[in-house]
């Protein structure tokens, strides 16, 4: 059986690719690394948060009441 993509194995593939991405407009335009870095930063925290708020990890609002029996 193969391995089946999620959703946020591609968010995390993502903000990899924005940060990486970031460094990249740095070296190759005029624009400094840190600017650019900063930029992609930026890009990568709405991608987390679009993964964390909008696509959360639970099915249901409900899900977020429930206690957890493994730290008790």
């Amino acid at each position: 059986m193969g391995y089946t993509w999620q959703y946020y194995d591609l968010v995390l593939g993502a903000i990899l690719l924005t940060m990486v991405s970031g460094v990249g407009i740095g070296y190759a335009t005029t624009v400094a690394i840190p600017t650019a870095v900063t930029g992609a930063g930026f890009v990568a925290a709405a991608l987390i948060g679009h993964g964390l708020f909008v696509n959360g990890p639970v099915d249901e609002p409900s899900d977020l009441t429930n206690e957890v029996d493994t730290l008790n």
